[in-house]
């Protein structure tokens, strides 16, 4: 979701920046998550004729995350399905893939970087797609055999070897990550306890409506949820394996372990090269670093937005897709700013959740709907602006959201908190 930055990176002007793109014949891609895949798209859809060159740690192409904790973690979705494009389309595009190599440097002085295996990729332009890793547990035992986290293709088949129906699993963190896992471990067969810090589930991205639908889903489904829990300590077996979670109201077995308590961006790499960060890579409306020649997109980047007026790191496919287009199109010499109004989802059971806008800030929540008919939706205001809105299974709210709070609709809340009004005609 959203996270706040406080620092500020410089905006170039127009007339710095395009006579440097006149020169860039070799453009190199760090990281082959989707903003890599979906600038490569966008690059050569607007023409760009010079070198491409992506830069991924996974041995496998661009694929969709997503997935991961639902789908492909319940062995219903297969690898071929996973992959953004298949080796084909990047041979076609003349773009060399280097997957399975990690990135130990960057030298902006002689603008190359340095491989793992001791050799250089010179650019021209340099877009940092590194995304983000899953925060650790500062606990003795979090690195034990059965204690996982989900982020990569690698993660989740990890996980699926060992989930096996009357096991019991322990899910740390009552986030997205957590919520879906916990899901898709029950499909499995599996007992599953969820425990979260905070007094209730997805409290930092969505209204008490919301978290309270949820529990009740989970819990129906059979998952044991103890929110403001509170997790002091692992216990390993003889074998070194984990085999319990101990909290503050005692200790939970544990056939296996989840941590799903946030993700920290991967801006190491920046940082050490002198860019500007804080709380990711600081860039600016175009998504371009401190350094002119390096971009920066996705769950790393740090950036303005002009529809909040305030700094953002955004954890999310659509945020990523969105300015890999950006970055694209300001390589290939067509100026261009990224002010797009954000959403996120999360499937769960056979339930639909999407969030449109960021609703930090708000000084009223409106109830759309009653959440037993299970289809309800949230709406938040801020002096009488439609800012953000959580969905439940409400696909119209949804959709109609994403225009009105683009344009900044202002909202009658008597009108609001009737759902046999379409939203569009809640207007003041």
């Amino acid at each position: 979701m959203a996270q706040q930055g406080r620092a500020s990176a410089r905006v170039w002007c127009a007339e710095e920046l395009f006579p440097m793109l006149a020169c860039m014949d070799r453009i190199v891609i760090v990281g082959a998550g989707q903003g890599a895949a979906q600038c490569v798209e966008g690059l050569r859809r607007k023409g760009y004729p010079g070198a491409i060159t992506v830069i991924g740690e996974e041995p496998v192409l661009p694929y969709q995350r997503p997935p991961l904790s639902k789908k492909y973690l319940a062995g219903e979705l297969p690898i071929e399905r996973m992959l953004l494009r298949h080796e084909a389309f990047y041979a076609e595009q003349r773009v060399e893939m280097l997957t399975g190599r990690r990135v130990a440097r960057l030298d902006r002085g002689r603008r190359c970087v340095h491989l793992d295996d001791g050799s250089l990729q010179a650019y021209d332009a340099l877009v940092l797609a590194t995304g983000s890793r899953p925060r650790s547990l500062p606990l003795v035992g979090a690195e034990a055999p059965g204690v996982h986290v989900l982020r990569t293709m690698a993660d989740a088949d990890g996980l699926r070897v060992e989930a096996a129906a009357g096991k019991h699993a322990v899910i740390i963190g009552g986030g997205y990550i957590g919520l879906e896992t916990a899901a898709t471990l029950r499909q499995l067969g599996m007992e599953v306890t969820v425990l979260e810090a905070a007094d209730r589930l997805m409290k930092r991205v969505v209204a008490e409506p919301v978290s309270t639908y949820y529990h009740h889903e989970h819990t129906r489904h059979g998952v044991t949820i103890r929110c403001a829990a509170r997790v002091i300590g692992l216990r390993t077996a003889a074998s070194g394996r984990i085999a319990a979670v101990l909290t503050d109201a005692g200790e939970l077995a544990a056939d296996l372990l989840v941590v799903g308590v946030g993700v920290v961006p991967n801006d190491e790499l920046a940082r050490e090269a002198g860019l500007d960060c804080d709380n990711g890579i600081l860039v600016d409306e175009r998504c371009r670093s401190s350094d002119p020649l390096i971009y920066a997109i996705g769950d790393c980047s740090n950036h303005p937005s002009l529809h909040y007026g305030r700094r953002v790191r955004l954890e999310s496919v659509d945020n990523a897709f969105e300015q890999a287009a950006t970055v694209a199109a300001n390589l290939a010499g067509v100026d261009t700013v990224h002010n797009r109004v954000p959403w996120f989802w999360s499937d769960q059971y056979h339930h639909k959740m999407l969030i449109v806008g960021l609703s930090g800030g708000h000084d009223r929540m409106v109830l759309r709907g009653d959440p037993a008919s299970h289809s309800f939706s949230c709406c938040y205001l801020r002096e009488g602006e439609l800012i953000a809105i959580d969905t439940v299974n409400n696909a119209k709210d949804q959709m109609a959201a994403r225009k009105l709070i683009a344009a900044r609709f202002r909202a009658d809340p008597s009108k609001l908190a009737d759902a046999s009004i379409a939203l569009k005609d809640c207007g003041i």
